[in-house]
């Protein structure tokens, strides 16, 4: 994941400033020293780095945080809040139209930085999140299969998303205010074009981007950059941003292994926001770009409000309550467990989770391993048992056991080792039902999680 490196460096710099009996000006000095080099080595642009430096000093130095009753915390605020200030503070979120047109959104980039696939990220977010009606406009019309991949991602949308194409040799820009004319006729209201990309910035692209805007009222054009490329991310919007108009960007691969450096850099260079992340392969997997949520996640503090966010949005309510009510009726079996296996798994891979809690101690990407083993074998366990045996589970004797086992493709031992592990479970569940306020505290972080 990205900032991830960069979030270790810093997490162990505040913890020895913290650590600190007496902050002086000295020790300030050599924690923000490294903090310089924690942020270069994340590949942030040098003059960034030199500017934000400065700043988280002056600001210090101005607020006499030497004198204050916990000085160590008062560092790593103010460094907190120019980080969000560096990220882009504020909503930069889009602003959809209110007159009964469609908003136009134009999505442009360089080729290979995932722009027709964010493009349909995008929709799908609109359609989940903002409840809208999404219309694509398929305008690269130079790409072989560049129309039928966005047509085939569209379909993966749930609800799918239609796409507008012309394979006829029209001009581009033409293509663009038919495919607008049919979202105005038929009430769309968003119209996602979807552009051509170029291996690098070219004239062709640019006046055809040019025409496309003076063609069609864009309402947003967002270019779409790849977190991997570092600091030639913020060359490529600089580039773009000399030629046309640009609202914001799409940064994807945020989920990859870069460094961090272009998102921390690429607002304070352009001053053109982030506003949207791809964070995974999947349709589902982008979201918008929160600077203070992603400033809490790279200084280590976790990022509770999107995980309540994503548990709303893709875990089952419903079944989340049923659950709830067993659990509290001292009635949970085998059949619930596999059920908060499966709400868990639709909240993405577990080290994506984990990252989002606030304090949590650094956990190796081994033992994250063996967690997602060990819960992948407790649910092929389970698949294997018959409803009975889940139901009643103290049922599942030695030959069952064997049995199970053979079914799971595990030893006896580990179909032992569940049973027991799940009457512990059980015994902790109706102790915390005889106990109305450890129970109740406990439903009541489910429900604020709902």
């Amino acid at each position: 994941m990205a900032f991830e490196s960069l979030s270790d460096r810093l997490s162990g710099i505040f913890r020895k400033i913290r650590g600190q009996a007496t902050l002086t000006e000295k020790n300030m000095d050599e924690m923000l020293s490294e903090v310089r080099k924690a942020l270069l080595e994340a590949d942030v642009n040098y003059d960034v780095v030199n500017d934000f430096i400065g700043e988280v000093k002056e600001e210090a130095i101005g607020q006499k945080v030497l004198s204050k009753v916990s000085p160590g915390d008062m560092v790593v605020k103010i460094v907190h809040d120019k980080m969000v200030k560096l990220l882009g503070d504020g909503n930069n979120d889009i602003a959809f139209r209110m007159d009964g047109k469609p908003t136009v959104i134009l999505m442009v980039g360089l080729q290979g930085t995932g722009k027709t696939t964010s493009a349909a990220k995008l929709a799908q977010l609109f359609e989940t999140k903002n409840h809208k009606k999404v219309l694509f406009g398929a305008l690269d019309v130079y790409r072989p299969a560049a129309i039928d991949q966005l047509t085939n991602l569209g379909l993966k949308c749930e609800p799918p998303v239609p796409t507008y194409s012309d394979r006829s040799g029209t001009p581009v820009p033409q293509i663009a205010f038919a495919a607008y004319n049919k979202a105005v006729a038929e009430k769309y209201d968003i119209l996602i074009l979807d552009t051509a990309g170029r291996l690098e910035i070219d004239t062709k692209l640019m006046q055809e981007l040019k025409d496309i805007q003076a063609r069609v009222p864009c309402d947003e054009t967002l270019l779409t950059v790849d977190a991997l490329a570092g600091q030639n991310a913020t060359n490529v919007a600089l580039a773009f941003a000399k030629e046309i108009k640009i609202t914001g960007i799409v940064m994807t691969k945020l989920d990859g292994d870069s460094r961090g450096g272009a998102a921390l850099s690429i607002k304070k260079l352009t001053g053109i926001p982030i506003k949207y992340a791809g964070v995974g392969e999947k349709v589902t997997d982008f979201q918008n770009f929160h600077p203070e949520r992603m400033a809490d996640r790279i200084l280590g503090m976790g990022d509770i409000v999107s995980l309540v966010e994503e548990m709303q949005e893709k875990i089952d309510e419903k079944q989340a309550q049923k659950t709830s009510r067993r659990l509290q009726q001292g009635q949970f079996d085998l059949n619930d467990m596999l059920s908060v296996m499966k709400q868990m798994n639709k909240m993405g891979p577990l080290k994506s989770i984990l990252r989002m809690l606030p304090n949590m101690p650094k956990i190796s990407d081994e033992q994250i391993d063996q967690a997602n083993a060990m819960l992948k074998k407790t649910e092929v366990i389970i698949h294997s048992m018959t409803r009975e045996e889940r139901k009643k589970p103290e049922i599942i004797k030695t030959s069952r056991k064997i049995r199970i086992a053979k079914g799971a493709g595990v030893q006896p031992k580990d179909v032992t080792q569940l049973c027991d592990n799940f009457v512990l479970m059980q015994k902790q569940m109706k102790s915390m039902g005889k106990n109305p306020y450890a129970m109740q505290a406990m439903m009541s972080g489910m429900n604020k999680s709902r």
